[in-house]
Parts: structure tokens; C-alpha cells; sequence
């Protein structure tokens, strides 16, 4: 399946929902990724469940899909993520960080 991933839309929320939910509603989905449409969700959605059948990983709510899964499918590696995260705690350029 072919889907644009949009970006995110901060790092710090993105590593939060990554480490506080075990799976992404369509709600989660929009927030990690900003204004986005319903139909646009339902492609990022469907990806991870395209990977989540490939993994054989576990469905615990079928409307939903698996966190560590979706940011895979969607290219989000958490490890990059932190590490960006911590270069800008150390360079003083968080406003407003949501993350300590």
C-alpha cells in the first residue's frame, strides 16, 4: 500500500504517545500527526495493519492498531526520535518541553 506519511507534529508528543500507549486510536493517530483527515487516518491505520499481519502481532482492540508496529510502518524510528529530542534539551531549544 502506498501512503504519504505526514510529518509529525512534535517530537516530544510523539516519543510520549509512543511510550503511554500500547495502541493508537484514530484520536492518538491525529495527534501525533496534526490536522489530518478521517480518510487519511484510516490509510495510516491500514498500513499498520498491513505490517501487523505480516508481524503476526495481536489485535487487543480491532479499531485500533499496535503502537511499536505503526511507528515502524510508518518510518518513526523511537530510537531517532530521542535522540533528537535530547539534542534540543541540551541545546536550550525547547519552548514549552513536554518531556523530562
Amino acid at each position: 500500500m502506498n501512503v504519504r506519511i505526514p510529518q509529525i507534529t512534535d517530537i516530544g508528543k510523539a516519543i510520549q504517545i509512543y511510550y503511554t500507549r500500547i495502541e493508537l486510536s484514530n484520536e492518538d493517530i491525529k495527534e501525533l500527526f496534526g490536522s489530518i483527515s478521517t480518510g487519511r487516518v484510516l490509510r495510516l491505520k491500514n498500513l499498520a495493519k498491513e505490517r501487523m499481519i505480516e508481524e503476526d502481532v495481536p489485535y487487543w482492540n480491532a479499531l485500533h492498531v499496535n503502537t511499536k508496529t505503526a511507528y515502524e510502518a510508518w518510518g518513526l524510528d523511537i530510537k531517532d526520535l530521542e535522540t533528537r529530542y535530547a539534542k534540543l534539551q541540551n541545546l536550550g531549544m525547547l519552548h514549552n518541553p513536554q518531556i523530562t
